[in-house]
């Protein structure tokens, strides 16, 4: 690797990071001594990159920096690919039909030799869902996306009918089924309701007090489950 190639690999690195990262985490990723990576840091920030902190702080690559286009690895396409078509076979019309054209976004910017891969047949995608749901997906993600409540018809594993005001604010995409991660307001808690078991949904002209993001970071402290780095 090079070492212009080695100053586009620390900025994608920090790129995904929305907290500040150490210089040992950095280092170690690249496979280069602390002194090496001090040194294309301050490279770096020479070059207009606004990259702050400091050793023994972490550093940061701050909110506006457009990297420069890059090249895909072969990994990289693949890993695309995959995540692509299992949006196709996995979400409602709208994400199908983004997915479609960001794999022809993606085949209209890479090189002859790595548009292959994108035909390859060893990339299979999941089988799609029997029951796609596809209005329901979309008013949820609006929902999602516009902090708006909705009133949901539930039936549980029993059988046992409820209707549920709820504050979504993500959906599970799995093999056989979708699943809403939201605020319910009847039982003051999280919970989760699977879509197929939803015999009416309506959204309302209401937002929910606290923003998505921060349901978000609840809900991972409550499942003790770790934060995404990006």
């Amino acid at each position: 690797m090079t070492r212009s190639e080695r100053l586009l690999e620390l900025l994608q690195i920090l790129y995904k990071y929305r907290r500040p990262v150490t210089g040992k985490i950095l280092a170690s990723q690249l496979g280069i001594s602390l002194r090496t990576l001090y040194r294309d840091i301050a490279t770096l920030q020479q070059q207009g990159a606004m990259i702050t902190g400091e050793a023994g702080s972490g550093y940061l690559l701050q909110p506006g920096f457009t990297l420069p286009p890059l090249m895909f690895k072969t990994e990289e396409i693949e890993a695309l690919l995959i995540g692509c078509r299992w949006v196709v076979n996995q979400t409602d019309s709208q994400l199908t039909e983004a997915a479609q054209q960001a794999i022809a976004k993606l085949c209209a910017i890479l090189p002859k030799h790595q548009q292959e891969t994108l035909n390859s047949s060893l990339l299979i995608g999941y089988p799609k869902l029997i029951e796609p749901y596809d209005q329901e997906v979309i008013t949820i993600r609006k929902a999602i996306n516009q902090n708006l409540k909705i009133i949901i018809e539930y039936s549980d594993m029993h059988q046992k009918a409820t209707k549920r005001l709820i504050w979504p604010f993500a959906i599970g995409f799995f093999h056989h089924t979708l699943v809403i991660c939201g605020w319910c307001e009847l039982r003051e808690a999280f919970r989760h309701f699977r879509i197929d078991r939803i015999k009416n949904l309506t959204l309302q002209n209401e937002t929910f007090p606290r923003k998505q993001k921060e349901l978000l970071e609840a809900w991972h402290h409550f499942q003790k489950i770790p934060k995404p780095l990006f």
